[in-house]
């Protein structure tokens, strides 16, 4: 018997497995002078399989509504998605905050019919879950109901879309609620970098880049409400979505039935003003003492999806900054230390331009330095330094993920959706997948010189520029312009 705690047999195993490491290791001279490669680098991936996304079926009804249906019997539910040709984009300046609480007002208030509180109670009693919203360019309303209770859901959401009451104590709280998120907006230096960098790309007074105020809050009135949703909420100018455990015949005769006299109506959008890109470069910075990090953004104007480049450039993109692997997480935090977070996208929209950023989180001290490393690498991709292990690895990532965007058939109609709602067409995925299979070099490089010019980037910093390790001034752009963020009271 060995010492106590250590078996011979265990010392037997320990020896044979040294050995077969030995023998499989060959001649170490080989390894000398060598840098083993990332192990990232040797992982290896079978082709992906070939698959089909299945396309839901597409119905007009007389009332100018659109539906898009796909079955799915996995589970005794049904999910529907209401998709509204509005947005706060609509909303009068002097009013900013209207679509939403307007939104908030129809799902918290009721109907002519039933109280917001009943309301609660009858989608309790029935397990279902009814929301309203409406976002920048877009509105919504969603129902989740057991197959069995889908006639009596959609009576509540076609009640709700159609017959908001707007009480005026809810409307009260919505307005609560609105001028608390406007007390904290500038606790967050993130969330102060995002929404100040949309001002200075988009422009402070265009529809893209406005923000609420209390003024704007405290200009709301019912009146402003019962026109808004009178305005844009027509059944020509909504499509609904439905997935889940349902005949498609069925569906169609209860959708029918519940949005029943419910005529179509002319929709009058108000003009939406063109966006002019900002002249740079130029820049900003928000002095915020009690911080001890800075939050940076840095880019231009970018572009539409249906952009040719658009193609290209997500490849372009991954190579930049795809996750843990990308140059600028690569370099700039875990080679030089720079950066909590980094990265950059493309920020490309559905409707309008977006924004083709670069975005950081630093210690204070190294502010200037992290910048002058993000600048290094763009110039770096526009220079062309990359290789074609770079793009088989950044399309194999970007191709490999391509799964998720339809593994359920929730996604598969929220995506169709947003292609119909939008305008782009149906295969707009399919062509995604073919588009970065087929990217070149060539192209990567074309498209990134059209669309990414850090010569004339907007920069802006939130933090305290009297730790920064070198004043702003050292970017060669002048002395930067100082951005107010304090809220207006009155």
């Amino acid at each position: 018997m060995g010492r106590k705690g250590f078996h011979p047999a265990f010392f037997t195993l320990c020896l044979g497995a040294f050995f077969l490491l030995l023998a499989g290791r060959g001649d170490d001279s080989e390894m000398v002078g060598r840098k083993p490669p990332p192990l990232w680098k040797t992982l290896k991936y079978p082709p992906l399989p070939a698959f089909d996304i299945p396309h839901p079926r597409r119905i007009p009804l007389s009332n100018g509504m659109l539906l898009l249906l796909l079955e799915d019997h996995e589970f005794p539910t049904v999910d529907i998605e209401v998709r509204i040709r509005t947005g706060s984009i609509y909303e009068p300046a002097d009013k900013v905050g209207l679509a939403g609480i307007t939104a908030t007002v129809m799902r918290t208030g009721g109907t002519k019919s039933i109280s917001g509180d009943e309301l609660d109670e009858d989608l309790e009693s029935i397990a279902a879950s009814l929301e309203v919203g409406i976002g920048q360019e877009s509105g919504f309303a969603s129902l989740s109901v057991m197959k069995e209770n889908l006639g009596e859901g959609l009576k509540y959401l076609s009640d709700v879309l159609r017959n908001p009451a707007f009480p005026e104590d809810k409307i009260a709280l919505a307005k609560i609620q609105a001028k608390s998120s406007i007390s904290r907006r500038n606790d967050s230096p993130s969330g102060i970098a995002f929404r100040e960098f949309a001002k200075l790309i988009y422009g402070k007074n265009h529809p893209l880049a406005r923000h609420t105020e209390y003024q704007t809050i405290d200009s709301i009135t019912r009146d402003d409400l019962i026109a808004f949703h009178r305005r844009y909420f027509k059944p020509n100018a909504m499509i609904l979505g439905a997935w889940g455990d349902f005949d498609t015949d069925d569906l169609v005769k209860k959708i029918e039935e519940a949005f029943a006299g419910w005529e179509p109506g002319d929709v009058n959008f108000p003009p939406i003003p063109p966006i002019v890109a900002p002249s740079g470069p130029a820049v900003y910075h928000v002095e915020k003492e009690d911080v001890n990090q800075s939050n940076l953004r840095m880019g231009n104007l970018g572009f539409r999806m249906d952009d040719p480049d658009y193609f290209p450039l997500s490849v372009w993109y991954e190579i930049l900054s795809g996750g843990f692997a990308g140059r600028l997480f690569a370099t700039v935090r875990a080679k030089k230390g720079l950066a909590y977070s980094v990265g950059a996208g493309m920020g490309a929209s559905y409707l309008y331009p977006g924004i083709l950023a670069a975005s950081a989180g630093t210690k204070s001290e190294s502010t200037l330095e992290a910048i002058s490393s993000i600048l290094e690498e763009f110039q770096k991709m526009l220079n062309g330094e990359f290789n074609e292990e770079d793009i088989r690895y950044a399309k194999e990532s970007l191709l490999n993920s391509f799964i998720f965007n339809f593994d359920t058939t929730g996604e598969i109609i929220q995506r169709q959706l947003t292609y119909e709602y939008y305008g782009y067409p149906a295969d707009f995925l399919e062509r995604y997948r073919e588009g970065i299979v087929k990217a070149t070099k060539a192209e990567m490089l074309s498209a990134a010189r059209r669309k990414v010019h850090p010569e004339s980037f907007i920069f802006l910093t939130v933090g305290k520029s009297t730790d920064f390790d070198k004043p702003l001034e050292s970017l060669g752009y002048g002395p930067p312009t100082m951005l107010d963020i304090s809220i207006p009271q009155d």
